[in-house]
């Protein structure tokens, strides 16, 4: 899956109604622009998209300060919140997405209940327990890479991928347990990971 269109209808959905910049400025600020492909022209490419596609819808609204054309604000339409929350959920309980489509999922899980995150989270982890134990059908990863020539070293690197992130997911799960964070319906304050209009974003690019 694109991270881009979870990152984007995600950070619309928080401020209710957002533009551009204000997607673009809240992105930086988590780093998105270093770990995913939320550059600014691939945010403002996939907002006049999702616009066109009917899971956002745009409002035209005064023009800027600097007297160009009026700025386009959008928020999230029923069909936007329906795909936002599947996204989340496939990339929560998926094991074999890239990097970024997790990352972005952990920024907005707690729109998700707590329970419900606990789920997906174990479903990733009953998935990673799976693929490594097809990969390792054939490949003995306490023989050393050697067993396989230099190429036992691609086995070697996933199986010591699989198993650091079984053990970040079960301490996840474990910090969730635990009460870590507010999730959707209980009622706590959550914490807030945009910035107003107007703050300084001190990663801005």
């Amino acid at each position: 899956m694109s991270a881009i269109r979870l990152l984007v209808l995600g950070a619309v959905r928080q401020h209710g109604r957002a533009h551009g910049y204000q997607v673009r400025n809240d992105l930086e600020y988590w780093g998105a622009h270093e770990w995913s492909n939320a550059k600014p022209g691939s945010i403002y490419h996939a907002l006049k998209q999702m616009a066109k596609q009917g899971v956002l819808l745009a409002h035209e609204v005064a023009p800027s300060a600097a007297g160009g054309p009026p700025r386009t604000e959008y928020e999230v339409t029923e069909a936007g919140s329906e795909e936002y929350f599947t996204l989340l959920r496939q990339a929560l309980s998926a094991y074999d997405q890239k990097r970024d489509a997790l990352s972005a999922a952990l920024g907005f899980m707690v729109d998700l209940p707590r329970t419900e995150v606990l789920e997906l989270l174990r479903r990733r982890l009953t998935g990673l327990a799976a693929w490594r134990t097809a990969v390792t059908g054939y490949y003995t990863p306490e023989e050393g890479p050697e067993q396989m020539g230099h190429i036992g070293e691609i086995m070697h690197m996933w199986v010591h991928s699989a198993d650091v992130e079984a053990e970040w997911t079960e301490g996840l799960i474990a910090r969730i347990e635990g009460g870590a964070y507010s999730f959707a319906g209980e009622g706590g304050e959550p914490f807030v990971g945009v910035l107003a209009e107007g703050q300084e974003n001190p990663f801005a690019s």
